[in-house]
Protein backbone atom coordinates (compact mmCIF):
# COMPACT_ATOMS: atom_id res chain seq x y z
CA UNK A 1 0.00 0.00 0.00
CA UNK A 2 1.84 3.58 -1.08
CA UNK A 3 0.14 5.10 1.94
CA UNK A 4 1.30 7.84 4.31
CA UNK A 5 -0.53 9.29 7.45
CA UNK A 6 0.91 12.75 8.70
CA UNK A 7 0.63 15.19 11.40
CA UNK A 8 1.61 17.99 12.21
CA UNK A 9 0.83 20.36 15.04
CA UNK A 10 2.79 24.12 15.81
CA UNK A 11 2.04 27.27 17.42
CA UNK A 12 -0.17 28.63 13.91
CA UNK A 13 -1.76 24.89 12.36
CA UNK A 14 -3.02 21.37 13.79
CA UNK A 15 -2.96 19.47 10.21
CA UNK A 16 -3.52 15.74 10.11
CA UNK A 17 -3.89 14.48 6.50
CA UNK A 18 -3.88 10.91 4.88
CA UNK A 19 -3.03 10.13 1.66
CA UNK A 20 -3.33 7.13 -0.75
CA UNK A 21 -1.59 7.04 -4.10
CA UNK A 22 -3.57 4.19 -5.79
CA UNK A 23 -7.39 5.67 -4.27
CA UNK A 24 -10.32 6.15 -6.49
CA UNK A 25 -9.98 10.17 -6.00
CA UNK A 26 -12.16 10.13 -2.71
CA UNK A 27 -11.78 12.67 -0.42
CA UNK A 28 -12.67 14.68 2.97
CA UNK A 29 -10.86 18.45 3.14
CA UNK A 30 -11.79 20.23 5.76
CA UNK A 31 -8.99 23.46 6.35
CA UNK A 32 -10.86 26.62 7.12
CA UNK A 33 -10.25 27.68 3.81
CA UNK A 34 -12.83 27.39 1.57
CA UNK A 35 -10.79 28.18 -1.51
CA UNK A 36 -7.80 25.45 -0.57
CA UNK A 37 -10.53 22.94 0.19
CA UNK A 38 -11.89 23.52 -3.11
CA UNK A 39 -8.31 22.73 -4.79
CA UNK A 40 -7.22 20.12 -2.99
CA UNK A 41 -10.19 18.22 -3.61
CA UNK A 42 -10.46 18.81 -7.33
CA UNK A 43 -6.14 17.59 -6.65
CA UNK A 44 -7.47 14.36 -5.16
CA UNK A 45 -9.95 13.81 -7.93
CA UNK A 46 -8.16 14.09 -10.82
CA UNK A 47 -5.05 12.45 -9.50
CA UNK A 48 -7.33 9.70 -8.23
CA UNK A 49 -5.16 10.36 -5.00
CA UNK A 50 -7.37 9.17 -1.81
CA UNK A 51 -6.86 11.92 0.81
CA UNK A 52 -8.31 13.27 3.77
CA UNK A 53 -6.96 16.50 5.72
CA UNK A 54 -8.15 18.08 8.60
CA UNK A 55 -6.40 21.78 10.18
CA UNK A 56 -7.02 24.07 12.45
CA UNK A 57 -5.13 27.05 11.75
CA UNK A 58 -4.74 30.58 12.93
CA UNK A 59 -7.05 31.62 9.45
CA UNK A 60 -8.41 34.85 11.65
CA UNK A 61 -4.45 35.94 10.98
CA UNK A 62 -4.75 35.21 6.90
CA UNK A 63 -4.75 32.14 4.87
CA UNK A 64 -0.97 31.89 4.61
CA UNK A 65 0.14 29.45 7.37
CA UNK A 66 -3.03 27.34 6.86
CA UNK A 67 -2.13 26.42 2.81
CA UNK A 68 1.86 26.66 4.10
CA UNK A 69 2.00 24.39 6.33
CA UNK A 70 -0.87 22.19 4.67
CA UNK A 71 1.81 22.00 1.53
CA UNK A 72 4.55 20.85 3.63
CA UNK A 73 2.30 18.15 4.96
CA UNK A 74 0.90 16.99 1.43
CA UNK A 75 4.66 16.95 0.37
CA UNK A 76 5.73 14.75 3.18
CA UNK A 77 3.23 12.36 2.55
CA UNK A 78 4.12 11.84 -1.26
CA UNK A 79 7.54 11.46 0.12
CA UNK A 80 6.81 8.96 2.44
CA UNK A 81 4.17 6.69 0.39
CA UNK A 82 6.41 6.58 -2.62
CA UNK A 83 9.40 5.41 -0.41
CA UNK A 84 12.50 3.87 -2.41
CA UNK A 85 10.02 5.03 -5.78
CA UNK A 86 10.95 1.58 -7.51
CA UNK A 87 8.53 0.80 -10.04
CA UNK A 88 7.48 4.21 -10.40
CA UNK A 89 7.01 5.83 -14.28
CA UNK A 90 9.04 9.03 -12.71
CA UNK A 91 7.72 11.54 -15.19
CA UNK A 92 4.30 13.01 -15.87
CA UNK A 93 2.94 16.18 -17.57
CA UNK A 94 -0.56 17.17 -18.97
CA UNK A 95 -1.81 19.98 -20.84
CA UNK A 96 -4.80 21.32 -19.17
CA UNK A 97 -7.70 23.47 -20.24
CA UNK A 98 -9.74 25.45 -17.86
CA UNK A 99 -12.45 27.66 -20.05
CA UNK A 100 -10.08 30.64 -21.28
CA UNK A 101 -7.32 29.45 -19.11
CA UNK A 102 -4.27 26.63 -20.62
CA UNK A 103 -1.88 25.38 -18.02
CA UNK A 104 0.35 23.00 -18.66
CA UNK A 105 2.73 20.90 -15.76
CA UNK A 106 5.79 18.66 -16.14
CA UNK A 107 6.83 16.44 -12.98
CA UNK A 108 10.36 14.64 -12.88
CA UNK A 109 10.34 12.87 -9.26
CA UNK A 110 14.25 12.95 -9.21
CA UNK A 111 14.87 13.77 -5.54
CA UNK A 112 16.14 17.08 -6.63
CA UNK A 113 13.91 20.44 -5.87
CA UNK A 114 13.31 22.53 -7.88
CA UNK A 115 9.84 24.80 -8.55
CA UNK A 116 9.31 26.30 -12.30
CA UNK A 117 6.22 28.70 -11.12
CA UNK A 118 4.74 30.42 -14.40
CA UNK A 119 1.35 31.78 -13.33
CA UNK A 120 0.22 35.21 -13.91
CA UNK A 121 -2.86 35.79 -11.52
CA UNK A 122 -4.47 38.84 -12.78
CA UNK A 123 -5.96 39.54 -8.98
CA UNK A 124 -4.26 39.62 -5.74
CA UNK A 125 -7.90 37.80 -4.32
CA UNK A 126 -10.04 34.97 -5.07
CA UNK A 127 -12.46 35.44 -2.36
CA UNK A 128 -10.82 35.86 0.37
CA UNK A 129 -8.06 33.91 -1.06
CA UNK A 130 -4.50 35.81 -1.74
CA UNK A 131 -3.49 34.34 -4.98
CA UNK A 132 0.50 35.03 -3.71
CA UNK A 133 -0.05 31.42 -1.72
CA UNK A 134 -0.45 29.57 -4.71
CA UNK A 135 2.81 29.47 -5.75
CA UNK A 136 3.43 29.54 -1.59
CA UNK A 137 1.84 26.03 -1.78
CA UNK A 138 4.06 24.49 -4.64
CA UNK A 139 7.08 25.99 -2.96
CA UNK A 140 6.41 24.04 0.27
CA UNK A 141 4.86 20.69 -1.28
CA UNK A 142 8.43 20.26 -3.63
CA UNK A 143 10.34 20.78 -0.97
CA UNK A 144 9.17 18.30 1.60
CA UNK A 145 8.91 15.80 -2.11
CA UNK A 146 11.71 16.82 -4.02
CA UNK A 147 11.01 16.92 -7.38
CA UNK A 148 11.41 19.43 -10.61
CA UNK A 149 7.81 20.87 -11.10
CA UNK A 150 7.28 23.38 -14.02
CA UNK A 151 3.96 25.50 -14.29
CA UNK A 152 3.71 27.34 -17.35
CA UNK A 153 0.36 29.55 -18.03
CA UNK A 154 -0.12 28.98 -21.58
CA UNK A 155 -3.37 31.45 -21.77
CA UNK A 156 -5.91 32.67 -19.00
CA UNK A 157 -7.61 35.65 -17.73
CA UNK A 158 -9.87 34.54 -14.66
CA UNK A 159 -7.63 34.02 -11.31
CA UNK A 160 -10.22 30.85 -10.36
CA UNK A 161 -9.83 29.05 -13.84
CA UNK A 162 -5.84 29.63 -13.36
CA UNK A 163 -5.25 28.39 -10.36
CA UNK A 164 -7.93 25.24 -10.56
CA UNK A 165 -6.57 24.38 -14.20
CA UNK A 166 -2.90 24.86 -11.91
CA UNK A 167 -4.50 21.84 -9.35
CA UNK A 168 -5.63 19.85 -11.86
CA UNK A 169 -2.78 20.01 -14.31
CA UNK A 170 -0.38 19.08 -11.33
CA UNK A 171 -2.56 16.37 -10.28
CA UNK A 172 -2.53 14.96 -13.71
CA UNK A 173 1.04 14.71 -14.01
CA UNK A 174 1.53 13.30 -11.15
CA UNK A 175 -1.05 10.79 -11.60
CA UNK A 176 0.91 9.20 -14.54
CA UNK A 177 4.56 10.29 -12.69
CA UNK A 178 3.63 7.78 -9.60
CA UNK A 179 1.91 5.68 -12.07
CA UNK A 180 3.33 1.92 -11.59
CA UNK A 181 4.99 0.49 -14.89
CA UNK A 182 5.25 -3.08 -14.26
CA UNK A 183 8.72 -3.54 -12.85
CA UNK A 184 10.95 -2.89 -9.25
CA UNK A 185 13.17 -0.89 -10.64
CA UNK A 186 14.45 2.30 -9.64
CA UNK A 187 13.94 4.56 -12.82
CA UNK A 188 17.09 5.90 -12.75
CA UNK A 189 20.87 4.86 -14.20
CA UNK A 190 21.96 6.13 -11.00
CA UNK A 191 20.02 3.11 -9.05
CA UNK A 192 18.46 5.55 -6.67
CA UNK A 193 16.05 8.60 -7.02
Amino acid sequence: MRTAEIKRKTAETDIQLSLNLDGSGRSTVRTGCGFLDHMLTLFAAHGKFDLTVTCKGDVEVDDHHTVEDIGICLGKAFEEALGEKRGITRYGSFLLPMDEALIQTAVDLSGRTYLGYGLELPTQKIGSFDTELVEEFWLAFTRQCPMSLHIRQLAGKNSHHIAEGCFKSVARSLKEAVSLDGTDAVPSTKGVL
